[in-house]
């Protein structure tokens, strides 16, 4: 074993526009002024320290520091509320609106239907609508399927646990991905799969790992909170996911794929200033070519030549020689 973090390396962030012309455009509404920050609101449907949410929230506070914006949010907010929310913040004056609407897609469609002058971003599992609803997406399936590969090298039972929020495709892609790098490594590896359906509920995520323990797996994919604390108490391994929690559980997390939402809100803040904006998918911004994805991973917890091996194969992503494939589908346990 090898003693240490190592980081691969990603390729720098889309750099912050540094001016905005003041002249009239044909495009979305009209520019902003320079000196002026854009008025940005979000609606959480869960607190913003929850991993995906967490990577949004920190893109935004990010781009408020640099004077570009001014930043207000509302967390834990229902699906049932979630309308009347994105209407009280259109009407405040916001001209851009993020947030994540897998669960109203139809209501907050017909809000940006309703309000055509003010841009939103949101996250989805559906297309752009109209002139000003646009969507996003966390592809990480890229660092996915490299922190898979570290997880193939490093078990050593070859029985991997699985725990993810709800099988939609943000999550499904991820799990995928994962399965397909630490099979590409070691093509004995079986995985235990399950979904605890909710976003937010460690301890449902906790005990679903031990269960998976106590069948065997030595380590465990957190794409939910909850988990890595099981792996922690048990002593096994475990997998980050979006985020990276090793400093909260030294010794415990192998490696993360995490997402970086800056290029994705970057590109917004910038089409808006520019009087740009549009329907768009947003989704290519969390590729690693962009920025958008990276993994991180601990040496001393892989076996050796495991970085190497998965810097190969990042180098090959990133030059276009090798493509992750995205597979939206309900994972299954194989064992």
């Amino acid at each position: 074993m090898k003693s240490g973090t190592f980081r691969l390396s990603r390729r720098a962030m889309l750099s912050a526009i540094a001016g905005v012309a003041a002249v009239v455009s044909f495009g979305f509404g009209a520019p902003a002024e320079a000196a002026d920050p854009l008025k940005v609101s979000a609606i959480y449907t869960v607190p913003v320290e929850q991993q995906w949410v967490s990577r949004i929230h920190k893109a935004l506070n990010a781009a408020e520091a640099r004077g570009d914006i001014s930043y207000e949010f509302s967390e834990n907010v229902a699906n049932t509320d979630y309308e009347r929310v994105m209407r009280e913040y259109a009407e405040n004056g916001s001209d851009l609106i993020v947030g994540e609407v897998f669960g109203v897609e139809r209501a907050a469609r017909k809000v940006a239907a309703d309000y055509p002058e003010t841009a939103f971003l949101m996250g989805s599992s559906f297309a752009p609508d109209g002139e000003n609803f646009s969507v996003f997406d966390n592809f990480i399936h890229e660092p996915s399927y490299l922190v898979g590969m570290a997880a193939g090298k490093a078990t050593e039972t070859n029985k991997i646990g699985m725990v993810g929020g709800f099988a939609i495709p943000e999550v499904n892609r991820l799990m995928h991905a994962f399965m397909a790098g630490a099979k590409s490594v070691n093509p004995d590896v079986e995985f235990m799969v399950t979904f605890i359906n909710s976003w937010y509920d460690p301890p449902k995520a906790k005990e679903a790992a031990f269960a998976m323990i106590d069948s065997g797996a030595d380590i465990m994919y957190a794409e939910r909170f909850g988990v890595s604390d099981a792996a922690k108490e048990r002593g096994i391994l475990a997998v980050g996911n979006v985020i990276d929690t090793a400093a909260d559980y030294p010794g415990t997390i192998l490696g993360s794929a995490l997402w970086h939402m800056e290029a994705t809100i970057d590109h917004a803040i910038e089409a808006v200033k520019a009087g740009e904006f549009k329907a768009e998918d947003y989704g290519k911004f969390s590729y690693m070519e962009y920025g958008g994805g990276s993994v991180v991973l601990d040496p001393a917890l892989l076996p050796d030549g495991t970085v190497e091996e998965v810097e190969a194969k990042q180098a090959e992503i990133l030059d276009g020689s090798f493509t992750v494939d995205v597979n939206d589908e309900e994972p299954k346990s194989s064992m």
